[in-house]
């Protein structure tokens, strides 16, 4: 079991592929402590640059933090890459402002498709989105 209690990897449910560069922004711990295991050669970007990624990971609490990160993860998303938002789960202590449906909605404004959503700990949950086909 891994420590979420899937079967299923973390970084496998999320898509994080061996000897990739990720960039993940506003985490609210280390992003390796979410994980019981990891992909080997991952590098982590934890602050905004001028790159291209496959993958990003944003972590919010509130409408304004959501509007912020997902503005930088936007121009830093390749047309091929995955974007997830996590925000905290109700059942968590962490106050926030934001919920599932909030974040799908968000995202499917701002030129995006929702495809998955996640548990990443006990306390955030995780939504997956994608640039739609006919804009890759």
């Amino acid at each position: 079991m891994t420590k979420n209690n899937s079967p299923t990897p973390l970084f496998k449910k999320l898509g994080i592929t061996h000897d990739s560069e990720i960039m993940v922004l506003n985490q609210p711990k280390k992003y390796l402590d979410f994980f019981y295991d990891f992909p080997s050669n991952v590098v982590i970007n934890e602050t905004e640059n001028n790159q291209q990624f496959e993958f990003i990971h944003i972590f919010v609490k509130t409408v304004k933090e959501l509007d912020h990160f997902y503005k930088i993860a936007k121009i830093s998303l390749k047309k091929n890459g995955i974007l997830w938002i996590s925000w905290p789960k109700k059942t968590s202590k962490i106050e926030s402002e934001l919920d599932k449906f909030m974040i799908m909605k968000y995202g499917l404004n701002n030129g995006l498709v929702d495809t998955k959503v996640a548990s990443i700990d006990e306390d955030w949950s995780g939504h997956k989105f994608v640039y739609r086909l006919k804009d890759r």
